[in-house]
Parts: structure tokens; C-alpha cells; sequence
């Protein structure tokens, strides 16, 4: 099959079958995807069978950690990065948490952090504290009427005393993909380190980190339909400088640097249950397997993304066309330039009243700042009343949207 099999994917969700959650549009994707059985099960598994400490030799010891193992194996495809590379820790934010801290032991004071107010405060909030170690912390400021970052401002930001930059590769908000590979250059031509947060993005593209240039990327694993852990691709020689941020012992295991706590065993071997989903997506699809998991990863989300890019343009289209409604970010509904994350306040009602008439006709949703709260200040925005925020993934179907759309046009 070459035509996106969205009931088959559909099968593959136990919450689309559940009561408690059959009858809900589910457009809420972008605070956490529904999980497929093959990560439910892999838990499921670990919890009744293996849950001891891993590595040892007794048998489910050993079993225990080989499901980590092919965790930490395969599940760097979705970087298209190496193995040694890849870091689980408990969540996105604090990955960067402590990221920040290793990366300002090489710092120098007076050196020059550039973060957005586009961002998640996740990838911002850490980098912004180095201020009060010394470092300066310049910001790249959003466009007030569109919540878009112009590449070009970025370059009366950077010098030659830029250490890094930090930016999302698409807001969990605005959706807008940033241009990552010139933004990357541009930082590497004065020297500085540049630092994704692909939370927001990863859960729509095969993620490709060489081509885009970075130095590390970061996204959670519970948004891109698995458990609750955060993975943070480091590139191998910045990782080799980087300040050991974990035990002392183990401060020559690279993989472990930036791993202060321990690992969830059982969250981790889970994981890969990320990638067996994708298996099966790609053998009902292809009568041919792939030829190695980047490939795979590349394959399924080549179907996600035809079918995401027909969900999101008739709410896109109706949000920017709509006289009252004004949306953050780009009108394209092209997947090259945002994801199908769409957020937009209103001129004549509260973000609020809105949010409750999607709720009354079952439609998963959320308003207020979502976290991005310098984002929806920049706006001109209350944060607490915010924005509404619409957001699918691959699983979502074109009747869920148009009930989405149905309730924005009886608001009149």
C-alpha cells in the first residue's frame, strides 16, 4: 500500500477504542500523544517480568537490559545520530537543565547566550539564569503581530563573543519551522554552539541532525507516542569537551556525562516500542522492509506528513480567512514551513469561551500560554487567558477537524 492507512494506525492506539476517551476528538496532541500497544505492552512487560536492576546475570536482569539496549540501538534513527550520542534523562526540560550547566563551565564571563522569546520555557529558562553567573543573555525577538522570528535579526545579535544559541526548531505555538541549517551557520561562523528544541517538531518529521547543522537536539519521547522520557542527541565532539555532569567515576563514559540521575529502566526499554510501531506502520505500507531504521524513520513520516498537511489546511485556512480569528504563525500548510499545531486568539471573545464551546462538543483542546509565556506576552496577550491551541498528529482523522471547525463557525 502507498496510500496512508489512518484506520489501521487508529488500530494500533487502545484509546481510540477506550469509552473514557473513544468519543473525544483528540486535538491536543502537542501536550502528549496517545501511546500505541507497542510501547503499552513493552511497559507492561518490563513492570510484571523485569523490573530489577538491569545488566546483572540472572535471567530477568539480563532481559531487562536488553530492552534498554535495543532502546538505546535503534532509537537513535530519529536524529539520524549515532548511539553514543543519545541521552535519556526524565524530561526535555531537565536535559537542558543540565546541559546548562555543563556547557557554562566552558564559558568565560562576558560570554553571550542568545535565546528567543519565542520559545517553550524549557529550552530558554535554563540558558536565561547563566545571567547571574556572568554570562549575557541577549534575546531574539519575535514579530508582535505573527509570533515569527525573522532569521535576519539574528545577525545584529551575534559576535565573537556568542557562545550559543539557543532556539525551537518550531513553536509549540507560533508552529513555524525556524530555518535551523542557515541559523546554524550563522552561529558557527562567530564560534557559538547551537541548541534545538525539537519537542515540538519531532513528532511530525524524520529528524535529520546533520543536515540541519546543530550541535545538540532535544525532543520527549511522550510527545513522539511513547513514555515520559526526554532524549538529547549531543554531537560526539562536543560531547568529548562537555563538563562530566555525572558521577565522578564514570566521568570517561561519554554517555554517561550528561546523565546525573539514574535512568527509568523501565521507561527507557519501553521506548523502543517506538520503533516497532513504526515497523508495523511501514509493513502495512511497503511490501519491501527498509533498508536500515533511518530509513525507516524517513519512510513512515513521509506518510504522516502527506496526511498531517491535509488535517491541518481547512482549520489553517479558516483561522486566517476569518475576520475575527487571528492565528500565530505562518498561514502556509505546507509541512517545509510549520507543523499541524495551530493556535489563535480572537478579537471579540475570551480564549476561554472558546475552549469551553470545543470542550462541550467533545473536542480535545487547551488554551492559555502553554508554557511559552514570553511568546503569548509578546503577542500583546493576557497569558492566563492565552490563546486556543488545536494541534494533531498522523492519527487524527478529517472528521475530527471539521467537528473542530464546526464549533469556531456556530460562534459566529
Amino acid at each position: 500500500m502507498t496510500t496512508f492507512d489512518v484506520e489501521f494506525v487508529r488500530s494500533q492506539f487502545p484509546a481510540f477504542s477506550h469509552p473514557d476517551s473513544a468519543d473525544w476528538a483528540h486535538l491536543e496532541n502537542a501536550g502528549g500523544s496517545y501511546v500505541p500497544r507497542q510501547v503499552i505492552d513493552r511497559l507492561h512487560h518490563f513492570f510484571t517480568a523485569t523490573k530489577v536492576q538491569p545488566y546483572w546475570d540472572f535471567a530477568p536482569s539480563r532481559a531487562a537490559g536488553d530492552a534498554m539496549d535495543e532502546a538505546k540501538r535503534r532509537l537513535p534513527a530519529t536524529f539520524n545520530g549515532e548511539a553514543g550520542e543519545v541521552h535519556f534523562g526524565p524530561s526535555t526540560t531537565q536535559n537542558t537543565y543540565v546541559l546548562s550547566h555543563a556547557f557554562r563551565a566552558g564559558m568565560s564571563e562576558g560570554d553571550e547566550v542568545i535565546v528567543t522569546n519565542q520559545d517553550h520555557e524549557a529550552n530558554i529558562g535554563s540558558w536565561r539564569r547563566l545571567a547571574e553567573t556572568g554570562i549575557t543573555v541577549k534575546e531574539w525577538q519575535v514579530d508582535p503581530m505573527t509570533g515569527m522570528l525573522d532569521p535576519a535579526d539574528l545577525d545584529a545579535l551575534l559576535s565573537d563573543r556568542t557562545a550559543l544559541v539557543a532556539v525551537t526548531h518550531a513553536s509549540n505555538l507560533a508552529a513555524t519551522v525556524n530555518p535551523i541549517p542557515e541559523i546554524s551557520a550563522k552561529a558557527h561562523a562567530v564560534g557559538a554552539l547551537v541548541v534545538v528544541d525539537g519537542v515540538s517538531y519531532a513528532p511530525h518529521a524524520a529528524i535529520d541532525v546533520q543536515a540541519l547543522g546543530c550541535d545538540v537536539y532535544l525532543y520527549s519521547a511522550y510527545k513522539t507516542f511513547g513514555p515520559h522520557v526526554g532524549m538529547m542527541w549531543v554531537a560526539q565532539s562536543v560531547l568529548e569537551g562537555v563538563a562530566n555532569q555525572g558521577h565522578y567515576f564514570n566521568e570517561s563514559s561519554l554517555g554517561a556525562r550528561l546523565v546525573p540521575a539514574g535512568p527509568d529502566h523501565a521507561e527507557i526499554g519501553a521506548s523502543a516500542g517506538i520503533m516497532t510501531y513504526y515497523d508495523d506502520v511501514w509493513a502495512h505500507h511497503h511490501d519491501a522492509p527498509p533498508a536500515d531504521d533511518v530509513a525507516l524513520v524517513r519512510g513512515v513520516f513521509d506518510l504522516f506528513t502527506a496526511h498531517e498537511e491535509q488535517l491541518m489546511r481547512p482549520l489553517v485556512d479558516f483561522v486566517a480567512a476569518s475576520e475575527d480569528l487571528s492565528l500565530v504563525g505562518t498561514p502556509s500548510t505546507s509541512h517545509a514551513d510549520r507543523a499541524p499545531t495551530i493556535a489563535f486568539h480572537s478579537a471579540g471573545r475570551s480564549s476561554q469561551e472558546i475552549y469551553d464551546a470545543l470542550i462541550a462538543a467533545k473536542v480535545s483542546c487547551g488554551h492559555g500560554h502553554f508554557y511559552a509565556h514570553r511568546l503569548v506576552s509578546a503577542l500583546g496577550l493576557d497569558p492566563e487567558d492565552g490563546v486556543v491551541r488545536i494541534s494533531m498528529v498522523h492519527y487524527n482523522t478529517a472528521a475530527e477537524v471539521e467537528r473542530a471547525i464546526g464549533v469556531l463557525q456556530g460562534l459566529g
